[in-house]
């Protein structure tokens, strides 16, 4: 998942580590009871025995369609009183149409969600309130790590899908064809790493690059801001807290990355930007060394490139301020506070986030599970070597960050659009990385306001 533009810790408070936490028993799909305290049969809460109709949205790609209408399917067959019609867009155009519906008043009962867009449609009333239908929705198998991603104003709004982190994919079989050995990532820094690329670049043919583009999305800028001055782009008041200066660095070192040839010139990177699909990637392609990415999609670059990637610790992990990394949902489910069906909504929800019968087509696709007992479940069945990879990784960053995630603000979402804006100005050298500093962040303040 690349979610859209985030805050996080503003500090370096201890936190325990996500996986390493004990959790309660497997949460089981809650009924309604009649009069009489009795659970009535399924299908009991519609109308004379009717089925009713719920509709569930999310952004993907086709691999990931395929498996969440497998276990949608699985859940009707379950719940025989429920028909889940399904909604399924790529990523640039889901929050454009769920925007749309939502001003129609005609938005799906389940709606998935991401980055801080959970505030924004929370706050305007938008979401319900997921105690109303706790009778239906057990979250108590879920981490409280995981929960806190959906938990804002007092109220849990969305439910984790799974847990993911932010950090490098590498292709070791393009490091080895450069003759550069894999670093340390406990202990490079942003130098080694400008170095390292600019070799590979070197010492292969034209047109791979010893890593894609840094700049693309907000979530690299969030985690250098964040090693270096020890908090991300947002405070958790709900400002900015972000300055120019360390974005002006930040720019001036991807810029020299690209003049160098160790990332792509201005051209290709603004012609991939608008092409989400792995195998369409440079990394994906088998035409990059290294590239910034989340750790539920290193499978899927894997297939793309055909060759089995690792997840690496970002540098300057170590050698800056402090960890610039975190720990998040990959995605959020919520419920529409207008659905005519929450309580099958979250029946739903329920059933997608804490049935193994769901995880067996799911598997970690939207994240490692939350809930312990499905996690257990998927490693019994065993992992093919990437999801191995993943598992492991996410082990070791619940070990490695210090601070809080910390949800964006209200208007926080205009960030990638700010940052895609002014980043292509920056390429093209249409603005140097001062001006574009200085406008990113006048520019993130105005849409918060």
């Amino acid at each position: 998942m690349t979610a859209p533009s985030r805050g996080r810790r503003a500090g370096r408070l201890a936190t325990a580590g996500l996986l390493g936490a004990a959790l309660l028993a497997t949460a089981a799909c809650g009924g309604d009871t009649d009069d009489s305290g009795a659970t009535p049969e399924p299908g009991a809460d519609a109308a004379d025995g009717d089925q009713v109709t719920i509709r569930f949205s999310w952004w993907g790609n086709e691999v990931r369609d395929e498996i969440t209408n497998q276990a949608v399917d699985a859940f009707m067959a379950a719940n025989p009183d429920v028909v889940v019609e399904t909604e399924a867009v790529d990523f640039n155009s889901y929050f454009d149409r769920l925007a749309t519906s939502v001003a129609a008043g005609d938005e799906p009962d389940v709606i998935t969600m991401g980055g801080a867009y959970p505030r924004e449609y929370g706050d305007r009333g938008v979401l319900l309130d997921l105690e109303t239908v706790s009778d239906h929705l057990d979250l108590t198998a879920l981490d409280e790590g995981a929960l806190a991603n959906g938990y804002f104003s007092d109220t849990q709004y969305g439910v984790p899908t799974g847990v993911n982190t932010f950090g490098l994919i590498v292709n070791p079989a393009i490091f080895e064809a450069a003759g550069v050995e894999l670093p340390d990532d406990e202990s490079w820094s942003w130098e080694d790493f400008v170095q390292i690329a600019t070799e590979i670049s070197a010492n292969t043919p034209e047109g791979t690059y010893g890593s894609a583009d840094l700049t693309t999305g907000a979530d690299m800028l969030d985690l250098y801001v964040n090693q270096h001055t020890g908090t991300g782009l947002y405070s958790p008041e709900g400002g900015i807290a972000v300055e120019p200066p360390i974005v002006q660095q930040w720019w001036e070192m991807t810029s020299g990355l690209m003049e160098s040839g160790a990332t792509p010139s201005a051209t290709i990177t603004a012609e991939l930007a608008g092409q989400p699909a792995p195998e369409q990637s440079l990394i994906g392609q088998g035409l990059a060394a290294m590239m910034p990415g989340w750790s539920n999609l290193l499978a899927a670059y894997s297939t793309a490139a055909g060759t089995d990637m690792v997840m690496m610790l970002p540098p300057g992990e170590t050698t800056e301020e402090g960890p610039g990394m975190w720990l998040q949902a990959s995605q959020l489910y919520t419920i529409s506070a207008n659905s005519d069906h929450p309580e099958q909504a979250a029946r739903l929800v329920d059933f997608l986030v804490s049935s193994t019968e769901a995880a067996d087509f799911i598997g970690a696709d939207r994240g490692i599970p939350a809930n312990s007992a499905v996690r257990e479940h998927l490693i019994d069945q065993g992992l093919e070597p990437v999801r191995e990879t993943e598992f492991a990784f996410i082990e070791r960053v619940s070990g490695h960050i210090d601070g809080d995630f910390v949800i964006g603000p209200t208007g926080s979402t205009e960030t990638p659009i700010i940052l895609t804006r002014l980043n292509d100005g920056v390429l093209f050298g249409q603005l140097t990385p001062e001006q574009a500093a200085e406008q990113l962040v006048s520019e993130m303040n105005a849409a918060i306001s």
